[in-house]
């Protein structure tokens, strides 16, 4: 009994090394861009856009969303998405074509970054397209976010948003 406990502690020691070393040699940076088209009009996609926490009830990634008081004259919001707590800096909008929203990294932080949102007339409609610029500090996480797909909170988004908007349109890889 002694012995198995001592090989399956065994695997899974080697499984975590293997998991590091590939970490380590995945960047830690990423960029990934996700785009959907919709049938709504720009002024109503940017409504839903612009709100931070416009998605909580159709996105369930997204468990929390509040706005705090500005800092240095830029919107602040904390959200609880995913399973982690975070503040979103709104560092640009536009209206109603470009948004640019930064997580608010401690220099110990799992992972940061921003998303680019660019909102285009098109077809009677809107093509919204996110582009993600983030990076993931732990090596392991890096693994995992490969192996889930870097695209997958960029397309849970979109989806939800589609949702809010009452259509149903799936997400295009474009990087």
């Amino acid at each position: 009994m002694l012995k198995k406990i001592l090989i399956i502690l065994g695997v899974v020691a080697a499984l975590t090394l293997l998991m590091a070393a590939v970490g380590f040699s995945l960047p830690r940076q990423h960029r990934a861009t996700s785009s959907l088209l919709l049938l709504a009009p720009s002024e109503r996609v940017w409504e839903i856009v612009r709100d931070p926490g416009a998605l909580q009830e159709v996105w369930p990634e997204l468990e929390a969303a509040r706005r705090l008081p500005d800092r240095d004259g830029k919107e602040i919001w904390e959200q609880k998405a995913g399973g982690f707590d975070m503040r979103l800096i709104i560092e640009e909008a536009l209206a109603p074509t470009r948004l640019v929203t930064r997580i608010d990294a401690e220099a110990d932080a799992a992972f940061g970054g921003t998303w680019t949102y660019e909102l285009t007339p098109q077809a009677g409609g809107t093509l919204v397209r996110i582009t993600e610029e983030g990076w993931v500090r732990n090596p392991l996480f890096r693994v995992v976010m490969r192996a889930i797909g870097v695209h997958r909170t960029l397309d849970g988004y979109l989806g939800a948003l589609a949702t809010r908007l009452g259509e149903d349109a799936t997400p295009e890889h474009l990087r």
